[in-house]
């Protein structure tokens, strides 16, 4: 397993450690394969739209619900932007709640089957309740591959700061 970075963030103010670097702006984002609810792998790849990567806990938790809707909401006429929301949540899951939320402008992505993508955005939940788990941030990807904005929520519980991660698009 990657490093571990103690306390990184909280949980209802209880300090959660998560593995993996912490990405900064500037980096080259890391690759991965992912399970879209289609059940096809899904690449970061290249693509000529930037993409807004939002990793959170669970599509079934209420700050998450919300912020996969806001999203879904802000791009909807963005067509250079394409938003990735990857959780731990099964894809069968994830396509049940975007049928019943009529979310159509966010590709949602699973990492169940490994914890790889987690260790390579620093987002993997290391110990704890929510072990295994993605913790709450947002990567702003450029269709170069360097990432543009990140943001790694302080406390899993809140909302990230959505204007920036669309202004850094």
């Amino acid at each position: 397993m990657a490093d571990v970075r103690k306390g990184a963030v909280t949980l209802k103010g209880g300090p959660v450690d998560l593995a993996g670097p912490a990405l900064k702006a500037g980096d080259k984002a890391p690759e991965f394969t992912l399970q879209g609810n289609d059940l096809k792998d899904v690449t970061l790849g290249s693509s000529s739209k930037s993409r807004i990567i939002v990793t959170i806990p669970s599509l079934d938790t209420p700050t998450c619900h919300k912020e996969t809707k806001i999203f879904n909401d802000m791009v909807k006429d963005k067509a250079n932007v394409e938003v990735l929301c990857v959780s731990m949540d099964l894809p069968f899951a994830q396509k049940r709640w975007c049928g019943s939320e009529g979310v159509a402008n966010v590709i949602p992505l699973s990492a169940h089957r490994c914890t790889k993508f987690g260790e390579d955005y620093g987002v993997l939940i290391s110990g704890g309740p929510l072990d295994r788990v993605l913790a709450r941030a947002i990567f702003v990807v450029k269709p170069d591959g360097k990432l543009s904005h990140v943001e790694y929520v302080s406390e899993i519980a809140n909302e990230p700061n959505y204007n920036a991660a669309l202004d850094a698009v």
